[in-house]
C-alpha cells in the first residue's frame, strides 16, 4: 500500500483511524491522570501542568497529538461521507439495535459533539495558557484557579458533562474498533478488548466529568 493509499483508500483510512485512535486512547490515560492531580491540591496540579507545558518532551508530543487528532477527525469525516454515499437512501428494513448498537451507527454525530467539546475545552484552558506563554510573555496562568473560575458556571459544567457522555459512547465502539482496524480478529483477544474497552469507556469519561462537577459542588 502506497503512502497516498493510506489516506484515500477505504482500507487505508480504517487503518489510519485505528492507529490514531489507539494513540488518542493513550493520550486520554495521560490527560485524565494529570487532571486528577486537582484532588491533590493547587500546588500539585499546577506543578504537573507546568511540567507538561514547560518541558520540551511533552511539547513535542503535543505537536504529534494535534497531527494525530486532525488526521483522526479528517479520516473519520471521509469514512462517514463514504458510508453515507454507499448506503444511498438507506436500507429498507431498519433492524435498530438488533443489527448494531445505536452508538455504532452514530459515530459521526458523537464525533461532532466531541469536536465541539474539544473546541470549548481548548478555548477555556489551552489557548489562554499558550497566549500568556508566547505572546504576553508573562508565564503560564494559574490553571487551578482558571478551573475554579470556569467550573463555577453551571452551563459550562453541563456542557462538559455532555461532552464526556459523548466521549463514553464514542469509546464504546471506537476502542475495540481501533484494534479491529489494525488486524485484531482473534475471538479471544476481541472478547478481552471488549471487556477492557467497556471499562475504559465508562471509567475515563466518568473521571473527566467528576472534575467540573467537583469544582462546582465545592468538593475540591
Amino acid at each position: 500500500m502506497s503512502f497516498k493509499q493510506v489516506f484515500i483508500s477505504p482500507v487505508g483510512r480504517k487503518i489510519t483511524m485505528g492507529l490514531t485512535g489507539i494513540f488518542l486512547i493513550l493520550f486520554l490515560i495521560v490527560h485524565v491522570g494529570l487532571n486528577l492531580c486537582v484532588f491533590g491540591g493547587e500546588d500539585m496540579f499546577n506543578s504537573a501542568a507546568h511540567f507538561m507545558g514547560g518541558f520540551w518532551v511533552p511539547r513535542v508530543l503535543e505537536i504529534g497529538l494535534f497531527v494525530f487528532l486532525l488526521t483522526h477527525i479528517v479520516q473519520g469525516l471521509m469514512l462517514e461521507m463514504s458510508n453515507r454515499a454507499k448506503r444511498g437512501v438507506g436500507y429498507r428494513v431498519n433492524y435498530g439495535n438488533r443489527g448494531s448498537k445505536w452508538y455504532s451507527r452514530s459515530m459521526g454525530l458523537l464525533g461532532t459533539i466531541i469536536l465541539l467539546f474539544l473546541i470549548l475545552h481548548l478555548s477555556d484552558f489551552w489557548f489562554p495558557n499558550r497566549i500568556h506563554q508566547h505572546f504576553l510573555l508573562d508565564g503560564e496562568i494559574n490553571l487551578y484557579e482558571k478551573m475554579q473560575d470556569t467550573f463555577s458556571n453551571l452551563v459550562v459544567v453541563i456542557a462538559y458533562i455532555i461532552g464526556c457522555i459523548a466521549l463514553a459512547y464514542h469509546l464504546l465502539h471506537g476502542f475495540q474498533s481501533a484494534f479491529r482496524s489494525i488486524g485484531v480478529y482473534n475471538k479471544k483477544w476481541l472478547a478481552l478488548l471488549k471487556c477492557i474497552g467497556t471499562g475504559f469507556s465508562i471509567i475515563v469519561p466518568l473521571l473527566f466529568a467528576l472534575i467540573p462537577v467537583s469544582f462546582y459542588l465545592g468538593w475540591i
